[in-house]
């Protein structure tokens, strides 16, 4: 399984807890369900979404950014921009929580991704490695905050 997560980068100076909201439920959620994603809960946390395969999860990801990307450029105000990290590996499921180390890895993958990035693990890299016309820049090993052991971290070039 794979998870993501994406988490939104909204850059103005009042907070807006409803930041990327209507975005998430106009161009996120039918892409979600177009790839075959589960999302989790959200309370709390950046959305978790789970996919039985990490291609769609890459592919789902580069086309909600592609997308984020060409409507944010025309826009007469700032919206927001999602920061999404992947990984693969095992992820347990109770209902609408999940949880286990590759969700934890990709939560902090998300974190490492520039607003409208895509961040993901070494073990994502090589599954795809050929089998998606997407470019990968090495980030290189990075320490993440309560995972015993540093993590190979590519950007998806959108």
């Amino acid at each position: 399984m794979s998870s993501a997560t994406a988490d939104s980068s909204c850059r103005t100076k009042k907070p807006r807890p409803h930041c990327g909201k209507t975005q998430w439920r106009e161009l996120i959620d039918p892409r979600i369900l177009e790839y075959g994603g589960r999302v989790g809960r959200i309370t709390g946390h950046p959305p978790l979404v789970e996919f039985k395969s990490v291609i769609a999860a890459v592919r789902c990801a580069v086309e909600v950014q592609r997308t984020m990307l060409k409507r944010n450029a025309g826009a007469s105000h700032k919206r927001p921009e999602f920061r999404v990290g992947i990984n693969v590996g095992d992820v347990i499921a109770d209902g609408a929580d999940m949880w286990g180390i590759a969700v934890n890895i990709a939560m902090r993958l998300a974190a490492l991704a520039k607003p409208g990035g895509i961040c993901v693990s070494g073990r994502v890299r090589e599954e795809l490695s050929g089998k998606l016309d997407v470019g990968f820049a090495d980030k290189g090993a990075c320490k993440l905050k309560n995972i015993a052991r540093p993590v190979r971290v590519f950007s998806v070039l959108v």
